[in-house]
């Protein structure tokens, strides 16, 4: 049987070859994802740096590359990789050869064709993670020991809720972005995936009705024990109860997340850092708040974004099944 599409030509790049085209991955990485967060960056880098790795092992010209060698190289990975992550492949391929000047191979009929039948047969949707909604957060809350890593953990699991926030927005909070007020906690997020320039913006924590699930009772606590005046306000503290003067990187916030999942005697395998985030956004829409208030707490630009959770936090509050009298 023969194939559709020609094989592309072999190709033996030397090193210095090899070197230039990892330098125009790093430029076409950066072009990329001038907006996006650090990790999503490293992760263009190590796309574009596993194409090269492909196209040396099968002989194959990484750049310019033939749109067959692109079409080749989607259908080895598709085995192994998700819809989205091939997506994002593409588009860091495509991205190099803009920023080297060549005509991008991924919008050949080629690449187009064999990308399509891809997406019907693994199909596009994505795995999202699970909400932390409020009973969730109630018995993982309980399940946390009175030390000081429990206050901790207390403050950040709260205020991460409260405030809708991404794990890297929670992890870059310094002490000096926190006021207390009459009503409440006064937050100043400094920068975030949306806002790359750190034009900044601020948000409002409310005194909880209830002292153990209070985010402002639990901040504060946090900020007394440990008697913090000054930079990063979450920290790592070791085995021994010392404190940390870095702050905590962004995996720690999914790390806490599914270690109180766990002590609350719940399967955490689709929870993560981001199920703060999504957990609160869930709630408030199935609490009926209205799409304005939630968006300006979670900070987001686009509301169909933000409508995917509000639709997930009503599929069962205005369900037409439940209102027929089955």
């Amino acid at each position: 049987m023969t194939t559709p599409f020609p094989i592309p030509e072999l190709y033996v790049p030397d090193d210095a070859a090899l070197a230039r085209l990892r330098e125009i991955g790093r430029l076409a990485s950066g072009f990329l994802s001038k907006s996006k967060a650090d990790n999503t960056r490293k992760a263009y880098a190590s796309d574009w740096d596993d194409f090269i790795h492909w196209c040396k092992r099968f002989q194959r010209r990484p750049l310019p590359a033939d749109p067959s060698t692109v079409a080749y190289y989607l259908a080895d990975c598709s085995a192994r990789l998700k819809t989205s992550t091939l997506q994002r492949r593409l588009a860091t391929i495509a991205e190099a050869h803009k920023t080297a000047e060549f005509e991008s191979p991924t919008r050949h009929a080629h690449v187009r064709l064999v990308w399509a039948g891809i997406r019907r047969e693994k199909g596009t949707a994505q795995l999202h993670r699970k909400p932390v909604l409020t009973r969730h957060l109630v018995g993982m809350l309980e399940a946390l020991p009175g030390t000081l890593l429990g206050l901790r953990d207390r403050a950040l699991l709260l205020l991460g809720f409260a405030g809708a926030m991404r794990r890297s927005e929670l992890v870059g909070l310094d002490v000096s972005d926190l006021s207390v007020g009459d009503e409440g906690l006064t937050v100043l997020i400094r920068k975030s995936k949306t806002d790359p320039e750190g034009a900044g913006r601020t948000l409002g924590i409310p005194t909880g009705a209830n002292e153990a699930t209070c985010p402002v009772k639990a901040v504060l606590a946090w900020l007394d024990a440990t008697k913090l005046d000054d930079g990063p306000l979450f920290r790592r503290i070791d085995r021994h109860g010392f404190i940390a003067e870095r702050r905590l990187c962004a995996k720690a916030v999914a790390d806490v997340v599914k270690r109180t999942m766990t002590a609350a005697g719940k399967n955490n395998r689709l929870y993560s850092g981001h199920s703060l985030r999504a957990g609160l956004i869930t709630q408030a829409a199935m609490n009926g708040v209205s799409e304005r208030s939630i968006a300006e707490q979670s900070g987001h630009k686009s509301l169909l974004v933000l409508r995917r959770y509000i639709r997930d936090g009503n599929l069962f509050r205005e369900n037409a099944a439940g209102k027929v009298g089955l």
